[in-house]
Parts: C-alpha cells; sequence; structure tokens
C-alpha cells in the first residue's frame, strides 16, 4: 500500500479510537460504580439502542472480512456461514431472549443458578464462558493483525504484533473505565458506521455491473478458474464424507452457537423489560438480516472484480478481500478514489474489531468476576469489590487474547469464530435450555452439561487439522491428528446435551419443584424480574 492509503487510514482509525476514548472518558465521570451499572449500563437502553449495539456485538470482523473472504474464494459453499450466522437469531428470538432476561441479572450463570445449588453451577458455567469469550477474541485479534499487515505492506511480523497489542489495551481501556454503558454506545456507533461502509459498497459493486446480479454472477464463476462449480456446492465441504460432515458440524455450531455466546446474553440485561429485549432481538434481525444479504454481494463482488487468485496472495485465508475491493472500487492502488475509500474501509473494520472485543471482555470479565470470584471467594463478593475485580480480570482476559492471536494470525476469522460457536453450543447451550425447560433438572446435571460439552469440543479442536498434521494447521511441523473434522460441533453438541441428562437421572438430588415453578413463571410472565 501507498504512504497515502497508510496516512489517511490510520488518520480516520484514529479519529474513530478518539471518539470512542472521549464517550468513555465521559461516561466514567458520570458513573455511580454500582454491579448494575457495570454490567447492564443501568438497564436504561432502549429496544433500538440495544438492538443496534447488538448488531455491532454481532456484526464482528468475521463477518465483515472472513465471511466475504471465503464467499470470494469459494463461492456458494462460502455462503453457507451467512445463511447459518442469520439462521441463529430464531433461536434466540424465540428460545431465549425473553426468558434469559426474565430469570438472570448480568451472567448466564444467573439464570442456571436460579434453581440450583450456586456454587458448582457458577464455577462450571463462569468457565465456560470465559473460554468462549476468549477463542471469539483471538478471531478479532487475527482480523486487526490481517488488516495491518495489507495496511502496511506486510512490512513484517512486529506491525501485526504491536496492533493486536494496541488492540488488546484499547479494549481493556474500554471496559474497565467505562463498564457497559461505553461499551454500549461504541457499538451503536461501530453499527451505524459499517453499516453504511457496507451499503456504499455494495452500490458500487451493483454499478459496477449496471445492477445485472447474473453478470455479477457470471463473472466471479468465470474469475474464480472454476467455472460453474463457484455456483454450486461442493467446492469446500463436497470433496468426501469428512468434508460433508465438517459442513454439518459447522451449521449446527452457528446456528446453535449464538443463542450460547455470553456477550450477546449479557445484552438482554441492559434493557428494563423482557419485551424490550424481544424488540431488541427484532431490530437485530432487520440491522443484521440486511448486512449479511450485502456481505453476499460484496463476496462475489471480491471474486469478480479483484479476483480470487490475487485475495488468496493477500491472504491465504481471504481476510483482506473487502478493502482489496474497495481499493479497486475506488479506481485502484494509485488513485485517490481508490486510496479513500480502501482508508474508509479499513478504519471501519478497524472500528469493528474494536467495539466486538470491547463487548466480549466486558462479558468474559463479569464472568470472572460476578460467577467465578464470587463463588471460590468464601462468602461472595461484595458489588463493588466484584467491579474492581472485572476490571482485572479484562486486563488478563486481554493478555491471554493477545497471546493466542498472534500465534493463530494465518486462520480465517470466520472460521476461528466458528469455533468459539461449536464451543457455545456444546457447552451453555444445553445447560441454558435444560435449566429453563427440564422440571427434573438437577446441579450435577448442570456441571456435566456444561463440562460434557466444553472439555470434548476443547479435545477434539486440539486432535483436528486446525492444530496439526496439515500445512495450513497452527504447528504444521507435527502430527497429532486424530479427528479428522475442522468443527467439532456434530460430537461434541449432543455430549453436552447427553451428559446434562445423564447428569440428571443419575443424580440423588431432588429436584426443587417449587423453584422450577418459580423460574417457569418468573421467565414466562417476568414477574419477579429484577
Amino acid at each position: 500500500m501507498t504512504g497515502h492509503h497508510q496516512t489517511l487510514a490510520l488518520l480516520l482509525f484514529s479519529g474513530f479510537v478518539a471518539i470512542t476514548l472521549a464517550i468513555t472518558t465521559w461516561v466514567s465521570r458520570n458513573r455511580r460504580g454500582s454491579a448494575e451499572e457495570f454490567y447492564a449500563g443501568g438497564r436504561l437502553f432502549s429496544p433500538m439502542e440495544n438492538g443496534f449495539a447488538i448488531a455491532g456485538d454481532y456484526m464482528s470482523a468475521a463477518s465483515f472480512l472472513g465471511v466475504t473472504g471465503l464467499i470470494a474464494l469459494f463461492g456458494y459453499d462460502g455462503l453457507l456461514y451467512v445463511v447459518g450466522f442469520l439462521v441463529a437469531w430464531l433461536v434466540v428470538l424465540f428460545l431465549v431472549a425473553e426468558l434469559v432476561r426474565n430469570c438472570g441479572r448480568f451472567t448466564l450463570a444467573d439464570v442456571v443458578a436460579a434453581r440450583m445449588s450456586e456454587r458448582p453451577v457458577r464455577i462450571a458455567v463462569g468457565t465456560s464462558s470465559v473460554t468462549v469469550s476468549v477463542l471469539y477474541l483471538v478471531a478479532q485479534m487475527v482480523g486487526a493483525g490481517s488488516l495491518v499487515a495489507l495496511l502496511l505492506g506486510r512490512s513484517g511480523e512486529a506491525a501485526q504484533a504491536w496492533t493486536v497489542i494496541g488492540v488488546g489495551a484499547l479494549m481493556v481501556i474500554y471496559v474497565s473505565l467505562g463498564g457497559m454503558r461505553a461499551t454500549t454506545w461504541i457499538q451503536i456507533v461501530k453499527a451505524v458506521l459499517l453499516l453504511g461502509g457496507t451499503i456504499a459498497l455494495t452500490v458500487l459493486v451493483l454499478l459496477r455491473f449496471h445492477g445485472d446480479v447474473d453478470r455479477l454472477l457470471l463473472t466471479a464463476a468465470e474469475r474464480s478458474g472454476r467455472g460453474d462449480a463457484f455456483l454450486a456446492p461442493g467446492l469446500k465441504y463436497g470433496g468426501d464424507w469428512t468434508a460433508r460432515f465438517d459442513f454439518i458440524s459447522l451449521g449446527l455450531a452457528l446456528v446453535l452457537g449464538t443463542a450460547g455466546l455470553p456477550h450477546i446474553l449479557s445484552r438482554f440485561y441492559t434493557v428494563p423489560t423482557a419485551r424490550a429485549a424481544r424488540r431488541s432481538v427484532v431490530w437485530a434481525i432487520g440491522l443484521i438480516g440486511g448486512f449479511y444479504l450485502m456481505t453476499i454481494v460484496l463476496g462475489f463482488g471480491a471474486a469478480a472484480i479483484v479476483g480470487p487468485k490475487a485475495v488468496s496472495g493477500s491472504n491465504a485465508a481471504g481476510n483482506t478481500a473487502v478493502p482489496l475491493l474497495a481499493l479497486n472500487l475506488g479506481g485502484g492502488a494509485d488513485s485517490t478514489g481508490g486510496t479513500v475509500l480502501f482508508a474508509v474501509v479499513a478504519a471501519v473494520a478497524f472500528a469493528t474489531i474494536l467495539a466486538v472485543v470491547a463487548g466480549i471482555t466486558l462479558a468474559s470479565s463479569a464472568s470472572v468476576a460476578h460467577d467465578l470470584y464470587a463463588s471460590l471467594r468464601r462468602g461472595g463478593g461484595q458489588p463493588r469489590s466484584e467491579v474492581a475485580v472485572a476490571r482485572v480480570a479484562a486486563v488478563g482476559i486481554g493478555v491471554v487474547a493477545i497471546g493466542l492471536g498472534l500465534l493463530a494470525r494465518d486462520l480465517n476469522v470466520a472460521f476461528l469464530v466458528g469455533l468459539a460457536f461449536a464451543v457455545a453450543a456444546s457447552a451453555n447451550l444445553p445447560v441454558l435450555l435444560y435449566s429453563l425447560f427440564w422440571r427434573g433438572f438437577t446441579t450435577r446435571g448442570a456441571a456435566w452439561a456444561v463440562y460434557g460439552g466444553l472439555v470434548p469440543a476443547l479435545g477434539l479442536v486440539l486432535l483436528s487439522p486446525v492444530v496439526s498434521g496439515s500445512p495450513d494447521s497452527l504447528f504444521p511441523a507435527v502430527d497429532f491428528q486424530y479427528f479428522p473434522l475442522q468443527n467439532p460441533g456434530i460430537v461434541s453438541i449432543p455430549l453436552g446435551f447427553l451428559a446434562g441428562w445423564l447428569g440428571t437421572v443419575t443424580s440423588a438430588e431432588v429436584p426443587d419443584e417449587a423453584k422450577h415453578a418459580e423460574t417457569e413463571v418468573r421467565s414466562l410472565t417476568g414477574a419477579g424480574a429484577v
């Protein structure tokens, strides 16, 4: 990239950082310091505001960079990520949003612990939530590294490393100073910027082909070198039965994982009522649905205009397809239009990463303080001490995410998020659904459901081609690959549900009918909700 690209993109990015830091500083001066303020923003956000914030939280680097890159490289099979990410919101809307808002207070563990022995349940669910959050954070860090490598012309790994460290430092500042209120406004600003940038690029792509979508698709297929196969299923996931099972596994993880993501569930506590939570999801579905429809155009546009070879040549995983598309649409590398459009897209992508990591870090630090610390510390923690612990936890989680982000920098960000979704669907969703809908569910069943999904999911990833045994692995020089699939969801998700059932039926604990009845009434009516 030329010096003009670098300077303009860095100026725009610095402007966004300055705005978000100003928001954080303003909020930190006006906060009351209570746990409700830090974790839930005082529950003062409207459904529209929360809907934009949810969209800002969900439309991550995986969506903007990773999914478009996969579509540009694999055509129809990359499109499957879009379907999974969007359909997942129906599960959230009909099974989770309103019930979680009524039953919980700050975290997923609140919902489960309402009718169980608190300590073992909070430790299990808190551990799972932190694990999912860290995996999701790694994907955002990889996206940041990919952008900077493109922006600075791949000037060495040191530039990527310092970028990842800088993103980590900013997210710690956002969370520790501003809490949920600052994080929410950052996500709203980011959602508006991302939707605006995506709309502009989509219009330019369609104008390039005079609104003829057929011509866009045919040109993409022609430039891909794969012909009609680029527009048909099977390019990535249809080679053999292993690839097909990998696709089924990925689909299960994407559709079921959203309902178990801690940073998404925590957003339902920022509105005053369950009805507002449900309306927030409706707003989010509209915004997210429109966004994903546009990523389809951008993905095939990148294939048709830039070409899959150029995309993979810049970044093997395809993470730089959108910036390269913007550069081309603006007139090329040496043009003013290309420079401006590239800089805007790079800045929006950076904004996307910062907003998402702030939300995830807040959710995971809340799990550490509200669930793990309060359970492990004898007598529990007082609200103010919990908030202090959450701020310290944000720093620790940031350090871990930075380290793993540097290790996984060559993997596709959408693929990395798929792993986080698989762990969320395996460990968090079973215990959540059982707690809400199974009258006989017990504490042992809750703990077994979490660990029975979490441990197999992580174990299978470690034994998969993701970590070793292939040129694209984290450790290509060694081979301890014993599980053939890249995504563990098809095995680990059923195991999570099975373990929860087995733990319950083998438990000597007598289910508390009164607590279940109370939870059921609260979840369905909101009576007694915080």
